[in-house]
Parts: structure tokens; sequence; C-alpha cells
């Protein structure tokens, strides 16, 4: 996942990321993005169709973006799977995942969408294409590429996420006897976890949670495996 995508979870508060977890949990899908100000927005998408752009009144506006028309795009539901479509409404274009589109593209659990300057994460919870998941830049750690055993590991991490919004992931004793295995085997495929998630530059005692949510924001881990 790329720096500059609403979605990753490096970038965010640890107040930003309970947000997301909470959008999670209540299971429909929703957007990230931040306003003017920098501050993370969570919309849920309800309903048919959404008009964006800069004017007040869209239903997704973005006043504070000078490069969106004021009627840049719509945001529209079919068969229960959401699409954004630009039929000439904008000036400088709709761009998914980097690529400027032209009518309607489907949108899947993790796309990044550009307007203007602005960009918006597409989240899904319920989604089930976790293994199809549309790469936005680089290449993004994926369900088969973890070793069952490390898949364990990082699903007992999460699990106090299960009981409390507000949890601490699960300590290195807490897994190893969850899991039956010694508290540096826990320790080694934690490492590995970390370096597979690009996290293991963060400070020691940020690691844990940034690496729950990015399993969550990508996709990895829903409430159901906890």
């Amino acid at each position: 996942m790329s720096d500059d995508s609403p979605l990753a979870a490096h970038a965010a508060s640890p107040a930003e990321l309970q947000e997301r977890l909470s959008a999670e949990r209540a299971g429909d899908p929703y957007l990230v993005l931040r306003d003017g100000a920098g501050r993370q927005q969570l919309l849920r998408l309800s309903g048919e169709r959404l008009s964006v752009g800069r004017g007040e009144t869209n239903d997704v506006p973005l006043p504070w973006d000078t490069e969106v028309s004021r009627l840049h795009a719509e945001l529209e539901c079919i068969a229960g799977e959401w699409t954004i479509v630009d039929d000439g409404l904008s000036r400088n274009g709709t761009f998914v995942n980097g690529t400027r589109i032209s009518g309607r593209a489907r949108l899947r659990d993790g796309d990044v969408v550009r307007i203007g300057r602005t960009t918006l994460g597409y989240r899904r919870p319920d989604s089930e294409e976790t293994s199809e998941h549309t790469v936005v830049a680089g290449e993004p750690v994926a369900l088969g590429d973890l070793p069952p055993t490390q898949r364990s590991v990082l699903v007992a991490l999460a699990r106090p996420y299960k009981q409390a919004e507000f949890a601490t992931p699960a300590t290195n004793q807490e897994i190893a006897e969850q899991l039956h295995l010694s508290v540096d085997a826990v320790k080694a495929h934690l490492r590995s976890l970390f370096q597979k998630f690009g996290i293991e530059s963060l400070p020691q005692n940020q690691k844990r949670s940034r690496l729950v949510a990015e399993a969550f924001q990508r996709g990895m881990l829903t409430q159901r495996d906890l």
C-alpha cells in the first residue's frame, strides 16, 4: 500500500485507527479520506447513487479541492456492488489506482480513487475478494503469502479486538499459550510479520497495534476470523 493512500495505517493516529475498526465492525462499505485540514473522514455508503464534487450540495462534498469540478463523478450501487462513474462530468478526470477511468469502474475492497488532489480509499468489510484485492501500489501481502502458523499468530494477536473496541493486542505470552508455541517462536513470527507489512521501522511500542490495523485494513483479517 502506497504511503499516500488514505488507507495506509502507519499514517493514521491511534484514534483514527479505532474509528476505522469501528467502521469495519459495522460491516457497511465506506470511504476513507482527509479533508482540507488533514482530518480523517469516514463516509458510509448507503442508498443507490451518490454525487461527488466540489459543490456543497453533493452527497460527497470536497469543497477544499479546487481541482475538483462542482459535479465531478457519481458513486452508484448496482446489485450490491459500488461503482464510480465519470461520464465526462469532470474537467480533470477520475482515477482508480492511478488509471484514469472513462465511464464506469467497479470498486473493489482496497481501491484508491483520486479526484482532483483528494484521494478516497474504498473499504468493503464484508468483501470475499481478499485474494483478488486490487493492487494500489507495490505488491501488498496476500492471505496466501502467510504460512499457517504465522497467520495463526496474527489472528491470536488481534483476538482481543473481538471483545473490546479499544483493545490492546495480545502479549507474546498469551499468544504462546493459545498456540502452544514458545515465546521465542512467537517473537520470530512477529518479526517476520512486521517485515512483510513494512512496519519494522516503527517504534517498538507501535508495531503490534499497527500490525493488527494493517491486517484489518488490507482485508486479511475480519471479525469472523477472531
